[in-house]
């Protein structure tokens, strides 16, 4: 079993069982004009559509994605159609496309786990994991809880990832593919030793090091696509995104041709703004939160949350470790409080006021999970101890991670530093900034300023 194995059921596997399109009885007993236009239309969507199947089938996107959008032209209101297009869309490696074609599919047909399921993987594979996290939530109750743990690994919430497949692990459902995904979701969050021990339960040992070796070149991938391309076995590509004229109930061009282009695809990497407020980024109307479809692709601003997308956490150079072998829990425990006391008692930054925030999350177990992945893979961060501090924005709280004291010079070049090895990053005052809440001791104060 290989790594492109381990999510099964939703990313490649075809909705369309067939592609034959009834047409419906003209109610008089004679046809008019629109029922022959309508009759041919679906009769040339249904060709179009097992065109784009047929081209799927050979892995070739880039016709499959012809076909399919000539099918949806056609018939634009039928859901399977949207969807062949966001699989095809999915297979020529444009994520953007696809995540709005796969929006359009759940807004036609809101039962389809897998729509739902191939919608978050193309949020992750954009670095938009907040909308990606949101969208598997939505949708949990239709997306099978061995695919949706290992998706929620993938969009940042290892924690979440991996309490939802330890549950079906412990059930009578559970399964090889199920232990697997669950070994993986360990191995994300950096927890190589479960990753280990659950891995070999259906792998001879001597399988299980070559195995994890795979896992620590796929844990550190260069840009956000990278993880979902590889489970996909295809190359991600510039995409600009969907024709505006295949968006859900866009109106038809005022005059034939070419369809307008949508909008360039907004930066999946969040943008630095003023502190104390959260990051403003355009969000996709193909996003989660599936409201309503204008005849553009992309939606007005609104208030996100500023993650660490996965294209922020290259690896340092040199070669990956993983652990060799089991260790106590009481050397395991000791050895953690020494590393961490070691890690944050290294450096002590200069004396100021001056802060550089790496993100704000929807919680402070998110930002911990983000803090343990980004510190393992850029040097710049050794021997700091996070910082954090909750706000509200829109009613909404968030978790805020950063790292200070510093004096504005002293910021202004780690900002660089950290941005040069591929972070996302700004520098502010000040705003409350304490020591992050997962490192204070039980009943510990933290003085107000």
């Amino acid at each position: 079993m290989n790594t492109r194995a381990l999510l099964l059921g939703g990313i490649s596997a075809l909705l369309l069982g067939g592609t034959m399109v009834g047409c419906a009885a003209n109610g008089g007993g004679i046809a008019s004009a629109s029922d022959g236009n309508a009759a041919l239309a679906a009769k040339g969507a249904a060709g179009d559509a097992g065109r784009a199947q047929a081209a799927l089938a050979r892995n070739d996107g880039p016709v499959a994605i012809s076909y399919a959008e000539r099918a949806v032209a056609l018939m634009p209101q039928r859901a399977e159609y949207r969807m062949l297009l966001g699989q095809s869309y999915l297979q020529g490696g444009r994520f953007a496309s696809a995540a709005h074609a796969f929006a359009d599919t759940l807004q036609l047909s809101p039962t389809n786990g897998k729509a739902a399921l191939d919608l978050a993987l193309s949020q992750v594979a954009i670095g938009d994991w907040q909308a990606a996290r949101h969208s598997l939530e939505a949708n949990a109750a239709i997306i099978p809880a061995v695919d949706r743990g290992l998706a929620l690994s993938l969009a940042g919430d290892t924690a979440g990832g991996i309490a939802v497949l330890t549950e079906v692990a412990r059930s009578p459902a559970t399964n090889a593919k199920v232990r697997q995904n669950l070994a993986l979701s360990f191995a994300l969050a950096g927890r190589w030793q479960e990753a280990r021990v659950v891995a070999a339960a259906d792998m001879a040992p001597a399988d299980v090091d070559g195995r994890l070796e795979q896992w620590a070149q796929f844990t550190q991938p260069a840009k956000a696509s990278d993880q979902v391309a590889s489970l996909l076995g295809v190359r991600a590509v510039a995409d600009i995104g969907q024709p505006v004229a295949l968006a859900l109930n866009a109106p038809a061009p005022a005059a034939p041709g070419v369809p307008e282009q949508a909008l360039a695809a907004a930066d999946p990497i969040m943008t630095p703004v003023d502190a104390g407020t959260a990051v403003r980024a355009p969000v996709a109307v193909a996003s989660a939160s599936v409201d309503g479809f204008s005849k553009v692709s992309f939606g007005p601003r609104q208030e996100v949350v500023q993650a660490l997308p996965t294209i922020m956490l290259r690896p340092a150079s040199g070669p990956i470790k993983v652990a060799a072998a089991p260790v106590s829990a009481s050397a395991s425990a000791s050895s953690g409080r020494s590393m961490a006391t070691a890690a944050y008692q290294v450096k002590a930054p200069a004396s100021g006021n001056w802060y550089v925030q790496l993100g704000a999350f929807e919680s402070a177990g998110v930002a911990k999970d983000a803090w343990g992945r980004a510190s393992r893979r850029f040097v710049v961060l050794a021997g700091y101890a996070p910082n954090g501090m909750t706000f509200k924005a829109k009613g909404e709280d968030f978790y805020r991670l950063s790292v200070g004291g510093f004096s504005r010079s002293a910021a202004d070049a780690m900002c660089r530093q950290y941005h040069a090895k591929g972070g996302t990053c700004f520098v502010r005052q000040g705003a409350g900034d304490a020591m992050a809440q997962w490192l204070r001791k039980p009943g510990m104060q933290m003085a107000s300023r």
